[in-house]
Parts: structure tokens; C-alpha cells; sequence
């Protein structure tokens, strides 16, 4: 198998005509590296000489130095290049029109994790949406989902619930590259700023990110491994609630827990055989912050054991239900602030469903609650279908 070559190793190998004499921005962060694990601000500067007036970052900031969740980043200056970097995390979440004058093309080149609440694609969305605005080029580098292109779990999000870890209605796991969320984002959702995606080459839809040959660089640091942004798209709901998704810890979402978790009860329960793809093992670990910070919870790592019959999303609703049947008098959902709302629940913004919430907490088994979205994930696939590169 040939190594996959993602959009900035292809731009570097085939540098855009389009790009001559234009003052270029790029969105990026610590992940944004080719494949000698050289920074993509180094490649550009060095391929387009003078050219790269700003660099733009997404949460956790350009070196994904912000571990906890929901810590905003400030305008620095970056120590390389000495070029400023405008945060595209804080009070507001697009770039504004000073510093879209800056510049006449954006490139976007961040590793996305084919999660709808994971807020990149979003920021994304935004520049596409300022590009359109003050009349600039966008240039998506594209990167592989590490999810591969072929599961897409969930329910679609509703209108009511949209929110900076979920602007559009598409699934959990939404099954796109980052270019082709791009494209459908762009023509499918109105935003009409005509991007470029630069693509990746030999990147099939089955791959998973081990498949790929690339090196993994955690695109935020709570997805340390490839594992983590495996178990992601389900081990996310629990941000909405008194469980620990293990952020102060070495392993964030593929170990949770809490305190008044008792391990026999939920291990009398469980059925292996129910939870295809995985085997879970006790653990018990003491967050150093974050929910339960310097107290001992108790509870379970997921280990992938094969993620091709392994459904994420399912797998952790199955957990949060039998966490409700089993320990209900301690379990609470988180209120807000979540993400900049400050009024909705948590949970309903990360589920994209007030309804979903409630069929939870009404103990549906989640078989049922999954069947209800199948008629909405084949409205969804016939509808991608247009905008797959691969």
C-alpha cells in the first residue's frame, strides 16, 4: 500500500498557480505538519517567500497548548514566522474583517476527527463564511478521518440545538474528510465562498487513521491516540454529565468513571457480546482537573479490539443507560455554560436532541432509539454522495 499524502504534501509537491503573489493566512495548529513532520507555516513560507502574513488558530490554540476544555486563546504573535496569529476561540469565533484585509487566500489545514460536536469544522465554516464576506480565496488542505468514510452513526441535529459543537444538521459520526465537509457545508448549507480542497492521495474510505502510514500528532490534547479519537464519538456525551470523560488524565475518553461508580454492579450487567469491537477493564484514576479533580473515580478504559465492527456512538449510550439504571440517584446531567450557550443543556447540544435526552432518561434500550435514526442516515448518505472525493 502506497503512504497516504494528505492536501499540504500535495499542495508542497504541486504549489497552485492561483497562489502566485497573494498574501496568504493559514488555519492550523500542532497537528498541521507533512510528512517529514515539518510545520506547515515553515512549508508555506518557505514555498511562497513573504507571502504568509497570518496564521489563524482553532481551540486549544496554534500549539494545542490549552489541555482543559473550553479555555479560550488569545492573539499572539508566532515565535517562528513573527507574523501575528488571530484565535479563532474566544469571545467571537470568526475572523474579522481587519484580519481577513491581511490577506487575499485562506488555507485550511487542521485534522479533523469525523465528530459532529468537534468544533473545527465549525471554525472552518465560519472562515468559509468570512472568505464569502470580504471576498477571499479559501484553499482546504484535506486530511484523512481517522474514523474512515464508511460508519456514520447518529441522528441528525436539530434545528433548535445548534450550537459551536454543531451548526448543521449531520450525524455524530458524519463519515467526511474535512475537505469534503468543505464542500458540503458549501454548497448544500449556502455558505457559497467556492473552496478549493486540495486532496489527499491513496486515502480509501476504509482506512482507519493506522491504515493511513501518517504519523498521529493529537489535533487537540485530550485525543492523545488514534485509539482516543476511536472512542470519541460516544465517549463525548459524557462532557454533558457528573462522569469523568477522563480529561486530567493521560488517557481523556477512552477511560470514565466516577467516584460513586461501583465497578461490580455495572460488570454483573454488562454484556460483552452487546458492545461489538471492544473489551472494557476496570480502572480507577484521580483527574488532576477537570470534573472530580484530586478524587478517585472509578470505572472502565475501552479497548478497541477491531473498529470496523466497533459503533461508538451506540457503545457509550448503551454505558450511559446502564449508569442511569444503576446509580440514577448520584448521576446528574451537567448545567450550563457548554460551548458559549448558556441557557440549554449541555447533554441536548452535544445529542443535537432535547427528545433524545428524554428517551434516554426513560431507560429506551438504545436498539430502538438507533432504529429511529436509520431512515434519517439514508437521507443523509444520499445527500453526501455528491460531495465524496473518495
Amino acid at each position: 500500500m502506497n503512504r497516504v499524502k494528505t492536501g499540504l504534501d500535495n499542495l508542497i509537491s504541486s504549489p497552485l498557480e492561483i497562489l502566485k503573489n497573494k498574501k496568504i493566512g493559514y488555519l492550523c495548529n500542532q497537528a498541521s505538519v507533512n510528512s517529514k513532520l515539518i510545520h506547515g507555516a515553515v512549508c508555506l513560507n518557505n514555498l511562497f517567500q513573504g507571502q504568509v502574513k497570518a496564521l489563524f488558530s482553532p481551540q486549544h490554540g496554534l500549539f494545542g497548548e490549552k489541555q482543559d476544555n473550553m479555555k479560550e486563546s488569545e492573539d499572539i504573535i508566532d515565535p517562528f514566522l513573527k507574523i501575528p496569529v488571530f484565535s479563532l476561540y474566544k469571545n467571537r469565533r470568526e475572523p474579522s474583517e481587519k484580519e481577513m484585509n491581511l490577506i487575499d487566500t485562506l488555507i485550511v489545514d487542521l485534522q479533523d476527527v469525523g465528530t459532529r460536536v468537534y468544533t473545527f469544522i465549525y471554525t472552518l465554516s465560519y472562515c468559509m463564511e468570512a472568505a464569502k464576506k470580504y471576498n477571499k480565496q479559501i484553499i482546504v488542505l484535506d486530511r484523512p478521518n481517522p474514523l474512515g468514510g464508511i460508519r456514520i452513526e447518529g441522528g441528525l441535529l436539530e434545528d433548535n440545538y445548534r450550537s459551536f459543537v454543531g451548526r448543521f444538521p449531520i450525524p455524530m459520526q458524519h463519515g467526511l474528510t474535512i475537505g469534503e465537509t468543505a464542500l458540503l457545508f458549501n454548497k448544500h448549507f449556502g455558505i457559497g465562498a467556492n473552496p478549493i480542497v486540495i486532496p489527499l492521495t491513496n486515502w480509501k474510505r476504509d482506512m482507519f487513521f493506522k491504515d493511513t502510514e501518517l504519523v498521529w500528532i493529537p489535533p487537540s490534547p485530550n485525543l492523545p491516540t488514534p485509539d482516543s479519537a476511536l472512542v470519541y464519538p460516544g465517549q463525548v456525551i459524557w462532557e454533558g454529565t457528573n462522569i469523568s470523560e477522563g480529561r486530567g488524565t493521560t488517557q481523556p475518553f477512552e477511560i470514565f468513571g466516577a467516584p460513586f461508580i461501583d465497578i461490580k454492579k455495572i460488570l454483573s450487567a454488562y454484556d460483552a457480546s452487546n458492545i461489538a469491537g471492544s473489551a472494557i477493564r476496570p480502572v480507577f484514576f484521580q483527574p488532576v482537573y477537570n470534573k472530580w479533580k484530586d478524587c478517585v473515580c472509578r470505572g472502565f478504559q475501552i479497548h478497541i479490539t477491531d473498529p470496523k465492527l466497533y459503533n461508538p456512538y451506540i457503545a457509550s449510550l448503551k454505558f450511559l443507560r446502564l449508569f442511569l439504571i444503576r446509580f440514577g440517584e448520584y448521576f446528574c446531567w451537567k448545567n450550563p455554560p457548554y460551548e458559549y450557550e448558556l441557557k440549554k443543556k449541555p447533554i441536548d447540544l452535544i445529542l443535537g436532541s432535547k427528545q433524545m435526552r428524554k428517551r434516554i432518561e426513560n431507560l429506551e434500550p438504545i436498539s430502538e432509539i438507533a432504529r429511529s435514526w436509520e431512515q434519517e442516515i439514508k437521507t443523509y448518505k444520499k445527500l453526501i454522495s455528491d460531495f465524496l472525493l473518495y
